[in-house]
């Protein structure tokens, strides 16, 4: 890359980072400051389902405004919406006013993300658009990271304080971007960015998924996301009265397995790739999920729960790249369609599973795991079935070349 690539490139990730972040800041207070106003394991799924929907609602539309109106505006639009919705989540206690404030969250996300793809398309060739979309994929990772850790020590200065700091940093953000951030030129590369059946509403293109090849990758897609995201909206509450863990406590589990993940990725998941192939690989790792959300019933201690959380994340970081892989060597020239409905199937299991694993927490708190458990039972049949199917189908393929 040239050196002004790189530039804005280095201000696209900042961006980034400091958007997931501030978000992550609040995770490990989550728990504590609902329980502070009377909350409890439904609203917990909430904050995290209303986020993810609002995201899922808006971004076919954010998408087309971005070409519409430009990037460098729906980015900092974007973080504008993020600063407000942590400045609303800091200033009231109402839950009402905080689910708003997660609305106005969501929107904000489907406004940003969208357009910091839209604007790394428009800025790198077609030979350095992995590498531009990895860099920011990572910068997306180390905000995973590091902002749970960082929230985990503002808790000392207050529950609300790590919101306020959240809000100001993101603030920062939307001018930082004001003044550096310059609107792109529209080139040819933004167009490859654009999916098929782009102007089709979002309910037709499910419909067509079901006839796709890679529809069952989708629904492993959209269980694994379910699963995962009823584990992590709930993951605090349940060490928080199980074990009496602190936000620094949490903090520490989440920073920890959100370095396991990212290691994983970056070195550990193509090698296992190479030596066993996608499918072999799918099929162990959805069986190690499962048996981590069959030892969490039996979790008795911080520290058991600690190391189950580390197995089903490392599950999970290793399948969430296997199946993007195996989803697009399926899809053929449906590239763009297929990566579209894989995000959308994401999204849906990113707002159910929050959702049902909040109310179910709140009648007894390990039906979310016991609910987890069963729907990658019933995945991983599934999956050995599609398996011998498309074998059937398919002999002169290898299972390892799908």
């Amino acid at each position: 890359m040239t050196a002004d690539q790189r530039k804005k490139m280095i201000i696209l990730m900042i961006n980034m980072f400091i958007a997931i972040g501030s978000f992550g800041i609040i995770i490990p207070i989550l728990p504590a400051y609902l329980v502070s106003i009377n909350q409890g394991g439904t609203a917990a799924g909430l904050m995290i389902a209303i986020f993810a929907g609002a995201q899922f609602i808006f971004s076919p539309i954010a998408g087309k405004w971005a070409d519409q109106y430009g990037r460098r505006k729906m980015i900092i639009y974007g973080l504008a919406g993020l600063t407000l919705s942590m400045f609303v989540f800091y200033a009231v206690d109402s839950i009402w006013l905080l689910y708003a404030s997660r609305v106005i969250g969501g929107i904000g996300a489907a406004l940003l993300i969208p357009a910091i793809f839209a604007y790394v398309a428009d800025i790198t060739t077609l030979e350095q658009r992995a590498k531009g979309n990895s860099w920011v994929s990572a910068s997306m990772s180390l905000g995973i990271v590091v902002g749970p850790g960082i929230g985990g020590f503002l808790a000392d200065f207050g529950l609300k304080f790590p919101f306020l700091i959240s809000a100001i940093v993101s603030l920062v953000s939307v001018v930082f971007s004001m003044l550096v951030l310059k609107e792109t030129e529209r080139t040819q590369n933004a167009q490859a960015f654009a999916m098929p059946h782009a102007d089709e509403p979002m309910f037709k293109k499910l419909i067509q998924s079901v006839k796709m090849p890679f529809f069952i990758p989708l629904i492993i897609t959209l269980v694994m996301s379910f699963g995962l995201m009823a584990y992590e909206s709930v993951l605090g509450l349940f060490v928080d009265n199980q074990f009496g863990a602190t936000p620094q406590d949490i903090a520490f589990m989440v920073t920890s397995t959100g370095i396991v993940s990212v290691i994983v990725q970056l070195f550990v998941v193509d090698r296992i790739v190479r030596s066993f192939g996608e499918v072999k690989v799918l099929n162990m790792f959805i069986a190690v999920a499962a048996f981590g959300f069959f030892l969490s019933l039996f979790a008795n201690s911080y520290g058991m729960f600690f190391v189950i959380s580390l197995i089903i994340f490392l599950a999970t970081s290793i399948l969430r790249p296997v199946l993007n892989t195996l989803i697009s060597k399926l899809a053929g020239d449906q590239q763009g369609f297929a990566m579209g409905m894989n995000n959308a199937y994401m999204s849906i299991g990113n707002v159910l599973g929050p959702t049902l694993a909040g109310m179910l927490y709140d009648i007894k708190i390990t039906y979310p795991f016991v609910l987890g458990l069963v729907l990658l039972a019933i995945t991983f049949s599934i999956t050995l079935l599609w398996q011998k199917q498309t074998y059937k189908n398919n002999t002169h393929l290898k299972p390892e070349k799908i």
